[in-house]
């Protein structure tokens, strides 16, 4: 015989397939398109209103994006420093108390297994955040540490407040030393006695800054937040037009710019640090961590493979997913990322290329597009450019006080 309490769970987990976030009514609420998608298990916004107007409130005045599915992992005890060296390429030990240090950890092969925000509240005290579940391996590789692993997933929510007008908007909430708050450090204090984590990290290249609160304390923050923010042009955004930012800043997305490695299917679809444009992330002064022997051993062998390149393309017509050629014949990479840059008037991507290093080849790379007119495909080559990211800079992003937009 069934439990009753498992059938009713069961029951219910079969009429509601996707979590809600302590934010979704706040969001469905203000929802007039209803594009809705599954991010690790919950349902999340693509689109609320309009994609295009929530990307100029990330650029022109703020927006708010609930971030309550991103995995969150408290490491604490004597040997949490000395875990985390191991478990990831960055050396912790440099991390000073209450910054926020963004890293990789790899598998012993030295393939990247997910990239994430390591958050040190104190000398034993640390928050791992990352797109991916990850706790059987953090807790395989904490085997012989002193130190304690909780998911605290569904225990902690998030919103992240992005755009010029994001610290005006903390400011008229009462939030003392914002103007002091430096970008990737963070702050632990109250709104109105509700405690709270905030820091200055974001995913636009933007101005910006993170909230982090327990679950119970969600409705009154966000009322808050959204009263203080409707003199400032707050805006609540969906997927869309994050998404859109995250290129302008060049960032990459794992199991879309690349594939991780406990995902891929075929070994060669592995990536070192090297191959994500990553390796200034790896200190290789320290001492053990998982994947270092494979990571030293491939910048000797100094092999050529697939790397993740930023690009500008000839022309405004989409090009995610396209294959990207030398010589209009020979297939190189594809386009894993694109978008039309509002900011920097570009077509701009994120590619996979696998390029041999003379400056002939370089100079010679062609997009293969697909483009609809009239209801008739015509196939288009458009000349491609490698560029430096960002695709766009913006000083506000690291001014300290925040201008008072």
């Amino acid at each position: 015989m069934i439990d009753s309490n498992i059938k009713r769970d069961r029951d219910t987990t079969f009429k509601e397939p996707l979590f809600k976030s302590p934010f979704y009514h706040f969001f469905a609420s203000r929802e007039t398109e209803g594009h809705w998608y599954n991010w690790n298990g919950y349902k999340s916004p693509l689109i609320l209103s309009d994609e295009e107007l929530e990307y100029f409130s990330i650029r022109s005045t703020c927006s708010v994006f609930d971030i309550s599915p991103l995995n969150k992992y408290r490491i604490v005890g004597p040997e949490a420093e000395d875990f985390l060296n191991k478990l990831t390429v960055r050396n912790v030990a440099k991390q000073d108390v209450s910054t926020v240090k963004y890293t990789l950890w790899c598998d012993q092969e030295g393939f990247v297994i997910d990239d994430g925000t390591l958050f040190r509240f104190s000398d034993n005290d640390f928050r791992l955040c990352s797109q991916e579940r990850h706790l059987p391996w953090l807790l395989d590789t904490s085997y012989g540490f002193d130190v304690k692993i909780i998911d605290e997933s569904k225990d902690i929510c998030g919103i992240s407040l992005q755009g010029p007008t994001s610290a005006s908007i903390l400011r008229l909430l009462g939030l003392k030393g914002i103007d002091s708050l430096k970008p990737f450090h963070l702050l632990q204090t109250k709104i109105n006695n509700i405690p709270l984590m905030i820091s200055r990290t974001g995913f636009t290249g933007d101005l910006g800054y993170e909230i982090f609160i327990q679950n119970g304390l969600a409705n009154k923050i966000i009322e808050k937040v959204w009263n203080a923010g409707t003199r400032h042009g707050l805006t609540a955004i969906g997927y869309n037009a994050l998404n859109m930012a995250r290129i302008e800043a060049g960032f990459i997305v794992a199991n879309v710019d690349f594939i991780s490695s406990d995902h891929a299917i075929r070994p060669n679809r592995c990536r070192r640090p090297d191959d994500l444009g990553l390796g200034w992330l790896v200190d290789m002064d320290k001492g053990f961590f998982n994947g270092k022997k494979a990571i030293v051993n491939s910048k000797l062998e100094n092999k050529i493979a697939f790397r993740i390149c930023a690009l500008e393309i000839d022309g405004k017509e989409p090009v995610e997913g396209s294959i990207i050629y030398y010589n209009k014949k020979d297939e190189v990479g594809t386009v894993t990322s694109a978008v039309w840059s509002p900011m920097a008037k570009k077509s701009i991507a994120l590619a996979q290329l696998k390029l041999d290093p003379s400056k002939s080849m370089v100079k010679n790379l062609w997009v293969e597009i697909y483009a609809l007119k009239e209801l008739q495909y015509y196939k288009l080559m458009k000349k491609v450019s490698l560029v430096k990211p960002p695709f766009i800079r913006l000083a506000r992003r690291s001014a300290c006080p925040p201008l008072d937009y």
